[in-house]
């Protein structure tokens, strides 16, 4: 543990903790010092000014990353006859029905999005205490529930990221691998945030997004200029 502090307070050296960074100076701070023995994900958060309790205050979205994500996401699809051999022939990673919600039920979550055609949903809603804590509950809001099967497994795997306010009317989002270009990672921030601004709710009073800030997964985080991202 105390190696870990040493570290961090090493790489918050040259960083003004009080400070709000346009981003391609954050991003090129960031990347600098993103020296673990891995590619390091570069994490957004964002304070938005809502109470997520209140249902005319729910931030809810997808946004599909311009740059990708960097990371191979497993798909699994809840289909049946020509439906599932289209998902196969797309590349998902687990492709059933009912079988496939007992694997589920068996503990089998080996996967980072869950898509479903709609007569595959009272199946699905079963499982709903075990995917809905996880985000992985499929919703035709998000596109997750649909009978393009093709065109959702795509998206997923091409760089689609799903978003949601906690609690808190905070959002954290992975926009990335510090491997990125310093380009590639200031238009990923740059989609996510409009995104999120774009999915205002109609009940959000006052001021929407409060804060930005960036951090990679053992690096330090900074704020972001509102003005840089939006």
């Amino acid at each position: 543990m105390s190696r870990k502090g040493k570290r961090l307070t090493t790489a918050y050296e040259g960083i003004d903790r009080g400070a709000a960074y346009p981003v391609d100076e954050a991003v090129k701070l960031l990347k600098s010092r993103a020296t673990a023995k891995f590619d390091e994900t570069v994490e957004l958060s964002m304070n938005l000014g809502i109470d997520p309790r209140r249902s005319d205050q729910q931030v809810r979205g997808v946004v599909q990353l311009p740059n990708g994500t960097g990371k191979t996401v497993r798909v699994a699809v809840f289909a049946k006859g020509d439906k599932a051999e289209e998902a196969r022939k797309a590349g998902a990673d687990l492709v059933g029905a009912e079988d496939l919600a007992e694997k589920i039920q068996g503990g089998e979550m080996n996967f980072d999005r869950c898509i479903a055609t709609p007569d595959m949903m009272a199946v699905v809603g079963r499982l709903g205490k075990l995917l809905g804590p996880r985000g992985l509950m499929p919703n035709p809001k998000l596109g997750t529930v649909t009978p393009n099967v093709v065109d959702a497994i795509k998206a997923a795997k091409g760089g689609e990221v799903t978003f949601r306010a906690e609690k808190a009317g905070i959002v954290h989002v992975g926009v990335g691998k510090a491997s990125f270009s310093e380009q590639a990672i200031a238009e990923n921030i740059r989609a996510v945030v409009g995104a999120i601004a774009r999915a205002k709710p109609s009940g959000a009073k006052g001021t929407y997004i409060k804060r930005v800030s960036v951090s990679s997964t053992m690096g330090p985080g900074m704020q972001l200029e509102l003005g840089s991202v939006t």
